[in-house]
């Protein structure tokens, strides 16, 4: 199993921090290079069903159940899984005085047929987690 947990602190107010980090066309500006595309398939209520698409054209389907009263958002990558048998995403807010710490937890296993193992895509994950968060402070306090 891979895991991985990242945070930053932003100094925001949580709506706004809450609101911006869930705004789902928004992803291409505040992941950086990492989606093309980043589409809301559906909402209905706290769950958005939504497509990422990376810069190789791949593209999958994720759900995600926004919890903005218990600050959290709870995410699965949907279809197709693979390269992964399951990613399980949690996003926590946590109120601190200088501001709303994000943190990123990520938890999945890599399919056995996929070219990179868990322990190389945690290294990757944390990578990019500490590079995108470091996106979403400069966005969100701007």
């Amino acid at each position: 199993m891979g895991h991985t947990c990242n945070s930053i602190i932003i100094n925001a107010p949580y709506d706004k921090v809450f609101d911006i980090s869930n705004d789902i066309p928004r992803w291409t500006e505040l992941f950086g290079s990492e989606y093309k595309k980043a589409e809301v398939i559906s909402k209905e209520g706290d769950k958005i069903t939504l497509r990422l698409t990376d810069n190789e054209d791949k593209s999958w389907v994720s759900w995600r159940l926004l919890f903005k009263d218990k600050y959290l958002a709870y995410a699965e990558r949907y279809e197709p899984k693979f390269p992964f048998k399951y990613m399980k995403i949690i996003w926590l807010y946590t109120l601190k005085p200088e501001g709303v710490e994000l943190t990123w937890i990520q938890h999945f296993e890599m399919d056995e047929k996929a070219k990179f193992n868990d322990a190389q895509v945690e290294g990757f994950i944390n990578k990019h987690s500490k590079e995108n968060l470091l996106i979403f402070k400069r966005v969100i306090e701007k």
